[in-house]
């Protein structure tokens, strides 16, 4: 049997097979173990899984699999994140149902993570698309409508004419809608949204007790959140050409104390000022249309030119009324922040400088920094936004910038246009309201039905689902329920008069925002099984990418507390998710064909090494350009399918290569070098584990008498228990990988020994690496468990523990020096004197080869650290 191969992706099924006969991942709901929920973010069912998706699960899993091991009752669950436009646009490109492509792919996708042995509880698997998952949906819906967490507005949105519906900020590159690249318009819409802002203060606040979280990640949402305490400043318009009907602005400032900065101030293309002002100026008009059509995100915003017009009107500075400032429109305010209206600073502000210096506007300079000359300084081609003190800005000059706040903050506090304080403190946030609304069939259907009498009317609970039509149709741009013949005619239930549904349907951020709640009672009655949320949440670790740290994690924070304080039964949490991991990507090179097509690698042939190395078309032989090393994308084609890699090489090897090559919050590249690594190492255990069972009996219950290579194999072998136990918990996998090879070493290099005791010793080592592999790699160590002549499942056995006596050194290691130069170690007991120390280090042969006859003056010995001859 030691020269068979172990042959993966055979035993591999027939291991999947056992594990779900015997029912090992199934979790309970009632259970006396201490619970411990697993959970990686659900996937998009798009159609295949690539070996790039597959290390997030694999960390999961193993994960899960340890704290199994470990006694805790598990939750380690799967669904589908299923609605969305993608596959309303497949449906029409292909001439099919959403449903019909959103459940072939699940059907797809299921397979291919059951190819990977994950330990999933698949009877908790549901789909958002699920009608029994969305009826609960509709259910919280109306819970937050009746606390008034749910409303409906007019607001300005980001249109796509083709696809006709509602764009995100994120959705909008250089003015194009992201998938139609369509020039995006403003359009006013009702739309409904959720009250995220009354939770702003508490899911700021509640970051600092997320310690389990990255501090990137809490940082990205506290940015997001964007809380700043700043000032109100109303700012008079010159009468003298002021619209009719407006007379002054108002301006949200953090900085009030570089008001004598001030330089113009900038209104948002969509400000009414802006709006007075192009009624009757073309070119104006024309430049605020421009404006809409750019990104409204963040990025877009920084990235973007910045550009102005101005507009002719000038408003009186506010702390002096013979000063005139000129009023632009720029595409760089928006009316989503503060008051859609800003003062610019040039000489504190490098947005405002570049601005400033682009249509030759004043820059004062007002702070003046550490070590500088008032008389002399000068702003340059950078901002002043640190420290300093104030100059040029009169009553202020001399005092530190906070100082210089508090004082204009009275100042203006004590002035007043019209009866009303020129200037007042004011809290502001950069989150908006959240906007649910989406024009498109395939998501949630929102439960209510608008009346011409009675208003907007929710759909009563026992009416509940609000089902999607089966019959819509795709063959045309826009949302099929408003155009459908006959599903939004319905009766008011107030009235019983001629009404019609609400054909938005929900943003799929709402479906995600609560999913890990529904896992713990997928089949309940209710949207949430008191009992069982209670029992499970919060996750308690919770893995996936670092490109959902704001919106979904956000939302879902949000969501968590919005259905509880609408009556949802999750007690006192207000937290979901307890751990949070964010791991990095698995990356290929890329690669062109002549004509600047994205090849995929098994369309490509790779020739050569290191400078030599070329590449070249499997087909034709044509040369072929080898681009960088990005992300797994399907759009660049350098994905490696899951199902042929788990085909060639076995799931293990997969899970063993995206857990080894690199630390798990980085991207590990994906290359043949790592691969073959990973399937060497695979045949390898299984090798030493073979010879070892055949060379050893099972251990005998009584322990042997153990010579010096027993107790160092037995020390190695606990000491690596210990540490690999500490690096999964920790989430170190590399780590534990690299401690797990080194002890394979020591396993192989004691097997042809011979010793009292090293049999047992020998056993008890195969043993515990097969164990400690386990979660890693669980179709291998299931094998090899089976091989060492056990017939129980090892996914049911539970974690060993290692002794601590054998994780205590009883020996060290001390380095000799002669006249200060290393000359050799030391191993010797622990409780050896220092007596036994100098003897032992004067009988080193490159000690006494190095005195060379000569007497020993002294010899120093710092207590297991170093001793010193001197001679």
């Amino acid at each position: 049997m030691g020269n068979e191969r172990y042959n993966a992706p055979a035993r591999e099924k027939h291991w999947q097979q056992m594990w779900e006969e015997a029912g090992v991942f199934t979790a309970s709901n009632n259970d006396e173990r201490p619970k411990c929920y697993v959970l990686e973010m659900f996937p998009y069912p798009s159609g295949r899984i690539h070996v790039g998706h597959s290390r997030n699960y694999t960390m999961g899993d193993v994960f899960a699999r340890y704290k199994r091991a470990r006694g805790f009752n598990v939750l380690h669950p799967m669904g589908w994140d299923a609605f969305g436009m993608p596959a309303e646009n497949a449906a029409m490109e292909r001439k099919t149902h959403p449903a019909q492509w959103t459940y072939a792919n699940i059907a797809a996708m299921r397979q291919q993570l059951k190819s990977m042995g994950l330990s999933i509880d698949w009877q908790r698997e549901f789909a958002t698309c699920d009608v029994n998952y969305y009826k609960q949906q509709q259910k919280l819906f109306l819970d937050l409508l009746k606390k008034g967490l749910a409303y409906r507005r007019s607001a300005k949105v980001n249109w796509d004419p083709v696809d006709h519906t509602v764009l995100a900020n994120e959705q909008v590159i250089d003015g194009r809608g992201w998938r139609s690249g369509a020039l995006v318009e403003t359009k006013e819409l009702t739309q409904w949204f959720f009250r995220i802002t009354e939770y702003a203060d508490e899911l700021l606040e509640a970051l600092n007790t997320l310690d389990q979280w990255p501090e990137k990640v809490r940082l990205m949402q506290a940015n997001w959140i964007g809380r700043s305490e700043g000032m109100l400043v109303r700012w008079a318009l010159d009468p003298a050409n002021a619209p009719k009907g407006i007379s002054e602005v108002e301006v949200y400032t953090t900085r009030p104390d570089t008001l004598f900065g001030a330089s113009f101030l900038a209104v948002s293309p969509d400000h009414p000022l802006a709006l007075a002002a192009a009624a009757d100026n073309p070119k104006l008009k024309e430049f605020c249309d421009e404006c809409r059509r750019q990104g409204t995100s963040v990025v877009e915003l920084e990235s973007a030119e910045k550009k102005g017009f101005d507009t002719g009107l000038r408003v009186q500075h506010p702390l002096d009324k013979d000063w005139l400032l000129p009023v632009w429109v720029a595409n760089f305010v928006l009316m989503d922040y503060g008051t859609g209206a800003i003062f610019g600073c040039p000489s504190g502000d490098q947005r405002d400088l570049d601005f400033a210096r682009k249509y030759d506007l004043p820059v004062r300079p007002v702070i003046l920094p550490p070590g500088e000359n008032a008389e002399t300084f000068a702003i340059g081609d950078e901002a002043v936004d640190g420290d300093g003190s104030m100059i040029n800005s009169d009553f202020l000059d001399g005092l530190d910038p906070k100082s210089a706040f508090e004082k204009v903050v009275d100042r203006l506090g004590a002035m007043t246009i019209g009866g009303r304080p020129v200037g007042e403190r004011k809290v502001n946030f950069r989150l908006r309201d959240w906007g649910i609304s989406r024009q498109r069939y395939w998501g949630c259907p929102i439960p209510i039905i608008h009346c011409e009498s009675c208003g907007a009317v929710p759909v009563p609970d026992d009416q509940l689902p609000v089902e999607l039509p089966a019959d819509a149709t795709f063959d045309k741009p826009g949302n099929p329920l408003d155009r459908h013949p006959t599903w939004k005619h319905v009766t008011c239930p107030k009235c019983q008069g001629p009404a019609v549904r609400e054909t938005d349907t929900m943003d799929t951020f709402v479906d995600s925002s609560w999913y890990f709640v529904r896992f713990t009672a997928p089949d309940a009655d209710t949207p949430v099984d008191a009992r069982a949320a209670q029992y499970w949440l919060p996750v308690d670790q919770y893995i996936g990418g670092i490109e959902h740290a704001i919106l979904h994690l956000l939302y879902s924070r949000f969501f968590f507390r919005a259905i509880s304080d609408a009556g949802q039964g999750i007690g006192q949490l207000r937290e979901p998710f307890r751990a949070l991991f964010t791991q990095g990507m698995v990356t290929h090179e890329t690669y062109k064909s002549q004509n600047g097509e994205w090849l995929s690698p098994d369309e490509v042939k790779i020739d050569g090494d290191g400078k030599n190395r070329a590449a070249r078309h499997a087909v034709s032989a044509n040369p072929v350009t080898i681009g960088p090393i990005e992300k797994m994308s399907k759009s660049k084609k350098n994905v490696v399918d899951l199902d042929a890699f788990v085909g060639e090489y076995g799931a293990d090897t997969a899970r063993w290569f995206v857990l080894s090559d690199s630390p798990p919050e980085r991207d590990v590249i994906y290359t043949e070098v790592g691969v073959e690594g990973a399937r060497r190492y695979v045949q390898r255990a299984w090798r030493l584990i073979d010879e070892i069972a055949q060379k050893t009996p099972q251990r005998a219950d009584v322990m042997p008498e153990f010579g010096p290579e027993g107790i160092a194999l037995r020390r190695a072998a606990h000491k690596t228990l210990h540490s690999v136990g500490g690096h999964i918990e920790g989430l170190r996998f590399n780590v534990a990988v690299a401690t797990l090879y080194e002890f394979t070493n020591v396993l192989s290099s004691t097997l042809q020994k011979s010793e009292d005791g090293l049999d047992w010793a020998l056993r008890e080592g195969a043993e515990l690496l097969v164990q400690m592999i386990a979660p890693m790699m669980p179709h291998l160590a299931e094998e090899c468990w089976a091989r060492l002549g056990y017939n129980t499942l090892l996914a049911k056995q539970p974690w060993p523990v290692a002794e601590p006596a054998l994780l205590v050194d009883d020996v060290m290691t001390i380095a000799v020096q002669v006249n200060g130069k290393r000359r050799d170690e030391l191993t010797i007991a622990r409780s050896a004197s220092k007596e036994e120390i100098e003897a032992a280090a004067l009988a080193l042969e490159p000690v006494t080869r190095a005195l060379e006859g000569k007497p020993v003056k002294k010899v120093i010995v710092v207590p297991q650290r170093i001793v010193n001859v001197v001679a």
